[in-house]
């Protein structure tokens, strides 16, 4: 097991740690997360194209998808501690390739289990990477900007989530035909063979680049290389001693589940007409939707120099729940518009609670970030509950699931504010 160079309280070792900001790994951070945004949403056009399931399937689908979250958020924050950020990272990119490569298969087969398992695959692979590259970027500069440079590096996420879907449309223009078990085999295997050929690339060039770790504040914590400093540091207790933390983890549930929510209604024409939207309504409110997701958060990036995370994460959450008021209370006409709108307010939430949850943590950080990942899984939990909702009381009062979500964000947003700013905790006290 590797083991520090230097002691952290070692003299002269404040002078020796640069708190600048890791620009390379900041341009490749952002890449790798425009990649991941990229193939979740151009995966989500993709999918109802060329394996026409139902809407039983396709609740599968997605259960099938957020629960990887669920299951190799640990293993794959254990692979961080043993090879390190990159690798993990590298690693991640490679398993995301194999999904694609099992989409084709699941194609060829005509087997819906066979979809299911390249999906868990896929959703494996963005696991492992959301598991490595977020602590990442929230270590690799001072902590009390952690919060402004997750947000900025998510904008390439969401930007991806942008794209994916223009790319997506753009691909299956055209006519296809199902098979007898509802699959459009001959559109499977071109883009599905090119997000593959895309990851592999993505994971090469990862791995053939040099992030300087010696220049980082990365290589001086548990979160480059975690187990150099599990025997040199003395740790801060357990997860379960670190209440920020598993506030942020439900925060991030929640979240994950309102943000899922509004985007499944947007682009399931059923769902939108029961919420009072016509199917092009709905099909322009998704564009916007994602549209505001990505502005937000280089805005947010750009706002979180001045106004505290706390602040900013309160406002985005009080909005939020006024804009699901006036969607429930007027007819679609004004819904398509406000639904759209809270892509902006979700924008900012994501990053924000990560790094506040993760601030302070240490040594303990990866493994706190691995919490955080797996509570992905809400994008699966939160929509099922409002499905089921909707079936009881209708879709428009169904609403309030998510807008409970965005109450507890915004209480959480209150409650930092009393929280002091994030410190440099591996730095001696007196070089605070």
């Amino acid at each position: 097991m590797a083991v520090p160079v230097r002691n952290v309280s070692a003299p002269g070792f404040a002078e020796e740690l640069h708190l600048e900001t890791d620009r390379r790994a900041l341009v490749v951070s952002a890449a790798l997360l425009f990649v991941v945004g990229f193939v979740t949403r151009i995966n989500n056009i993709l999918v109802p194209r060329i394996f026409e399931h139902s809407r039983t399937q396709a609740e599968f689908a997605q259960l099938a998808f957020f629960s990887a979250y669920l299951v190799f958020s640990y293993p794959g924050g254990l692979l961080v501690e043993r090879t390190g950020y990159k690798r993990a990272m590298v690693l991640g990119l490679g398993v995301m390739a194999m999904g694609a490569v099992g989409f084709i298969l699941a194609a060829e087969l005509a087997l819906f289990p066979v979809f299911l398992a390249a999906l868990v695959v896929l959703g494996a692979g963005m696991a492992v990477v959301q598991v490595a590259v977020n602590p990442y970027v929230t270590v690799m500069g001072h902590a009390a900007t952690a919060p402004a440079r997750l947000n900025f590096v998510q904008g390439f996420n969401a930007a991806g989530m942008f794209l994916g879907p223009l790319l997506g449309a753009f691909l299956l223009t055209g006519n296809h035909t199902p098979t007898a078990a509802g699959f459009a085999a001959h559109t499977a295997p071109l883009p599905y063979l090119a997000l593959a050929l895309l990851l592999l690339f993505a994971a090469i060039a990862l791995a053939a680049t040099r992030l300087r770790p010696r220049d980082s504040i990365a290589e001086r914590t548990q979160d480059f290389r975690p187990g150099a400093f599990a025997e040199a540091l003395a740790g801060p207790g357990k997860l379960m001693d670190h209440p920020w933390l598993l506030a942020a983890t439900l925060g991030i549930f929640l979240y994950v589940g309102a943000e899922v929510t509004l985007g499944s209604l947007l682009a399931d024409n059923a769902l939108a007409q029961a919420a009072g939207l016509t199917a092009e309504q709905a099909a322009r409110g998704l564009l916007l939707y994602w549209g505001g997701a990505m502005l937000g958060r280089f805005a947010g990036a750009a706002l979180l120099a001045r106004v505290r995370p706390g602040r900013l994460l309160a406002f985005a959450g009080g909005l939020a729940i006024v804009l699901l008021g006036l969607a429930t209370a007027n007819q679609g006409e004004l819904a398509w518009l406000v639904l759209p709108a809270a892509g902006l307010c979700n924008s900012i939430m994501f990053p924000t609670l990560f790094a506040l949850g993760v601030q302070n943590l240490g040594p303990l950080t990866s493994k706190g970030s691995r919490l955080m990942i797996m509570a992905i899984v809400g994008g699966a939990a939160v929509p099922y509950l409002t499905t089921a909702l909707a079936g009881a009381i209708g879709m428009r009062g169904a609403l309030l699931a998510p807008v409970l979500c965005y109450f507890y964000v915004a209480a959480f947003g209150v409650a930092a504010l009393r929280r002091a700013p994030g410190s440099d905790a591996l730095l001696p006290p007196e070089n605070l």
